[in-house]
C-alpha cells in the first residue's frame, strides 16, 4: 500500500484530534518540518473548499471543522438526535448549566427542584458538559460547566449563540 502524502496524514491526525493541535505537534506527529507542515495545512484548506469540512484555526491551532454552509443541515441532524437521546431532565440540566454555569451539583438541584446525580453522571459520560474546578463554597463541590462537546453537538460557536431566555411574567 503506498504512504499517504503529509496532507493526507495530516487531514488523519486532524480528523482523530480530541482537541485544536498546534503546527508544532501536527510536524511531530507526521515526522514533518513545521515549515513542511504549514504549506501542507495550505493545501489542505483548499482540498476541504469544496467539501463538508473545513479546517479550522484560532491562536495558532489547528482542527477539521464543520462547513458554514452546512449549518442548517447539522442543526436539524442534531436536534433530532438530541431529542431523540436525551431525557427531558437531561435537557433540563443542560439549559441550567449552560445558562448559569459553572456552578455546583447543590446549585443545579436548587433550581431543579430535584436531586441530579444521574443527570450529571449521564451528561459527563456524554461529554456535553465538564468537571472545570472546585468551588470556594465548604467541602470545595465540583463546578460544572459546558463542554466543547456540547457546543459541536448543538451547532453553536460560542454560548453567545444560546437563544435568549424568554422573560416570565410573574404575579403581582
Amino acid at each position: 500500500m503506498p504512504e499517504l502524502d503529509l496532507t493526507a496524514r495530516l487531514q488523519a491526525v486532524l480528523f482523530v484530534a480530541t482537541e485544536p493541535l498546534s503546527t508544532e505537534r501536527l510536524a511531530e506527529a507526521t515526522g514533518a518540518s513545521a515549515k513542511d507542515t504549514l504549506a501542507a495545512l495550505a493545501q489542505l484548506e483548499v482540498q476541504l473548499a469544496s467539501t463538508g469540512l473545513r479546517l479550522g484555526e484560532l491562536d495558532g491551532k489547528y482542527r477539521l471543522i464543520t462547513a458554514p454552509e452546512a449549518a442548517d443541515t447539522i442543526r436539524r441532524f442534531l436536534r433530532e438526535e438530541a431529542n431523540s437521546d436525551l431525557s427531558r431532565p437531561a435537557l433540563e440540566t443542560l439549559a441550567i448549566v449552560a445558562y448559569r454555569g459553572p456552578l455546583t451539583k447543590s446549585a443545579i438541584e436548587a433550581v431543579r427542584g430535584v436531586a441530579s446525580d444521574t443527570m450529571l453522571r449521564n451528561l459527563l459520560s456524554r461529554g456535553l458538559i465538564t468537571e472545570v474546578g472546585k468551588s470556594s463554597e465548604p467541602g470545595r463541590p465540583v463546578l460544572y460547566s459546558i463542554s466543547q462537546t456540547f457546543l459541536q453537538h448543538f451547532g453553536l460557536t460560542s454560548l453567545r449563540d444560546l437563544p435568549p431566555i424568554p422573560e416570565v411574567a410573574t404575579e403581582a
